[in-house]
């Protein structure tokens, strides 16, 4: 089955990366409005914390039903199931009236991101071959970041107004649940599993991509829990990924406390449209960092085929240190410093996103079989984002109990001085020493990444033969 093209660009691709702007729009939504549901539900920074953890909680330990699903069914499938769960749930919390009702379908929300979100990873990680993955995972951030600037500025501008009786923040919600839900329908009719595309395998490198899933008439309970138990041993005990993951455990951490940035501006003094603009650039840095990012690491891996990745990966978060050191401190927190707000947080954004296109996502493909991406990007997933899912109750915890924030400092127009001091400084707390820690933590990989891709590259030809 070979995928339809248009002018010479693979319909199949298209539609993913339209499935990631949609995802990464719907993440944006609800830290855009952090103000308004503020003074909707009467949460604090703690309660708006929370919501923000039980999605990223659950889809964290969600994350692995994608690679069990995707040993029995196509991509296509599993991708189009998971969209209408975050749809659906998308919709429901802007519908939401109490606080507990908008939790639970974050929740759901989160199963339905846990299910797209790994599926999405190893379409293109068998779309590219190794020394092109990196472009390939910074064009798929690239254009979801046009989603996640689209769907944070969208959702601050119509927070402001009504929409035929509907509050501004509450209509955005309905409307991005609508999109992604068409968008999910436009997947499952036309996106074509690339292990069963010929022309598909820019990736077919090892020819691993023919594996076949488990014939349906063969899927037993037994055979589930066997497939999938054995899938996850293989994953579990490579070198790689568990140093990809002890850094990600932290590394991740200051981009969840981030969704905090929307509120802080305003908190500044900032309006809704000055504080979008702030966030976009912010976003914009990191998707222009993101495809920067995957483009020279994938070239000096061509020289430095070993440790050329893990040496990019370290300065993007190094890096992150002195740019989170001037943004919350050396800046006076003052709506006339806009323009110094905004070259730092581009400049940031453009530096601190490397890792995951340049490094870990590339390097995730090379130290598995083909049969295995899904499982080896799910449960990156469920560990580093059980953990990152902390960080934004966190930060609202150091900011009420620890710096005097109060809750109330949105009651009066023009931002809050007080306010916006505490949320400075528990966002420092949560972004500079986790950078530090992530720089260092990549280390190991000089030694260890060479031998898990050999030995994969053994057991890719093992298996092979056994077909054969």
């Amino acid at each position: 089955m070979k995928s339809r093209r248009i002018f010479g660009f693979s319909v199949s691709l298209i539609l993913i990366n339209l499935a990631s702007i949609m995802e990464r729009a719907d993440e944006s939504l609800l830290p855009a409005v952090y103000k308004e549901v503020s003074q909707a539900f009467n949460a604090g920074p703690i309660e708006l914390g929370y919501l923000t953890f039980i999605l990223k909680f659950v889809q964290s330990i969600a994350c692995p039903v994608a690679g069990v699903l995707i040993l029995y069914h196509d991509r296509p499938v599993v991708l189009a199931m998971g969209t209408a769960f975050w749809a659906l749930s998308t919709a429901a919390v802007g519908l939401s009236q109490r606080f507990e009702q908008a939790a639970f379908w974050r929740a759901i929300n989160g199963f339905g991101l846990a299910i797209v979100i790994p599926a999405l990873q190893s379409f293109i990680a068998d779309s590219y071959m190794d020394g092109m993955r990196g472009t390939g995972f910074g064009l798929l951030s690239l254009v979801g970041a046009v989603g996640g600037i689209g769907g944070g500025v969208l959702a601050t501008i119509m927070a402001g107004h009504e929409y035929w009786g509907i509050p501004g923040w509450r209509f955005a919600f309905i409307m991005m649940a609508s999109l992604s839900l068409l968008i999910g329908v436009l997947v499952y009719l036309f996106v074509v599993e690339p292990r069963k595309d010929p022309l598909a395998a820019h990736g077919a490198d090892d020819g691993t991509e023919r594996v076949m899933l488990v014939p349906k008439g063969t899927v037993t309970v037994s055979s589930i829990w066997s497939n999938s138990w054995l899938a996850m041993k293989s994953v579990m005990r490579v070198h790689t990924f568990q140093i990809i993951v002890l850094q990600g455990i932290v590394g991740s951490l200051p981009g969840a406390a981030m969704v905090f940035f929307t509120m802080w501006f305003e908190l500044i003094g900032f309006d809704n449209n000055s504080s979008a603009s702030l966030n976009s650039l912010f976003l914009v840095g990191c998707a222009l960092g993101s495809f920067l990012g995957g483009c020279i690491a994938d070239s000096i891996s061509k020289y430095y085929p070993d440790s050329g990745r893990v040496m990019c990966a370290q300065f993007s978060a190094f890096m992150g240190i002195p740019f989170s050191w001037i943004l919350f401190t050396r800046i006076e927190q003052s709506v006339e410093n806009w323009n110094a707000f905004a070259v730092t947080v581009f400049f940031m954004g453009l530096c601190i996103s490397w890792c995951a296109s340049g490094a870990n996502n590339p390097m995730f493909a090379e130290v598995v079989p083909s049969k295995h991406r899904t499982m080896i990007y799910a449960f990156d997933r469920a560990f580093e984002g059980s953990f990152a899912s902390f960080a934004a109750p966190a930060v609202g915890f150091l900011t009420e109990k620890i710096y005097g924030y109060d809750p109330k400092s949105f009651e009066t127009s023009g931002g809050s001085a007080q306010g916006a001091l505490a949320l400075s400084k528990g966002l420092l707390a949560m972004t500079v020493l986790p950078f530090g820690l992530c720089s260092l933590f990549y280390s190991p990989l000089y030694v260890v990444f060479k031998r898990d891709r050999d030995s994969a590259k053994v057991a890719c030809s093992k298996e092979l033969e056994m077909i054969s």
